[in-house]
């Protein structure tokens, strides 16, 4: 693997760490250079761009418990990579899914899906450009969202 693949990677799995943890502002740092579209080609009310604003979107979304963490885990899978290192810029997808488990929900599966995303790469550092999420299989969400519960 090269070091553009190992630090592109990195960032993919530093979002799921970072999410789990309940470090909004690292994930809305992860963005501070993209942005997150909640639709592909969606209305501009589904585009997230910038630090503050990411940080922002998942602050109004997910619960946080009492531990400073969503009590979930973000497992992040077949990632596939297309690196043009000449002109610091790659794709990426992968699947993901999550998992939960609260005092009053047993560990299960909540969603799946994938993500679709694109680097850039500034003054030497690989970082996000976009995240487009794609949602395949949804399950209880109510003890993980704010809204709809």
């Amino acid at each position: 693997m090269t070091d553009s693949a190992i630090a592109i990677t990195n960032l993919i799995y530093r979002y799921a760490q970072l999410i789990d943890g309940g470090d909004l502002d690292g994930v809305g740092k992860l963005f501070e250079h993209g942005r997150i579209c909640g639709v592909e080609d969606g209305p501009p009310e589904t585009v997230f761009a910038g630090r503050a604003a990411v940080r922002g979107m998942y602050e109004t979304l997910v619960r946080i418990y009492d531990d400073g963490t969503p009590k979930t885990k973000h497992h992040t899978t077949n990632v596939q990579l297309d690196i043009d290192d000449d002109r610091g810029t790659a794709r990426a997808t992968s699947y993901y899914s999550v998992t939960q488990a609260t005092p009053e929900l047993p560990l299960q599966i909540i969603v799946t899906g994938h993500y679709n995303d694109t680097f850039q790469r500034i003054d030497g550092v690989w970082r996000f450009d976009s995240r487009t999420m794609f949602i395949d299989q949804v399950g209880d969400l109510s003890h993980h969202l704010k809204i709809g519960a």
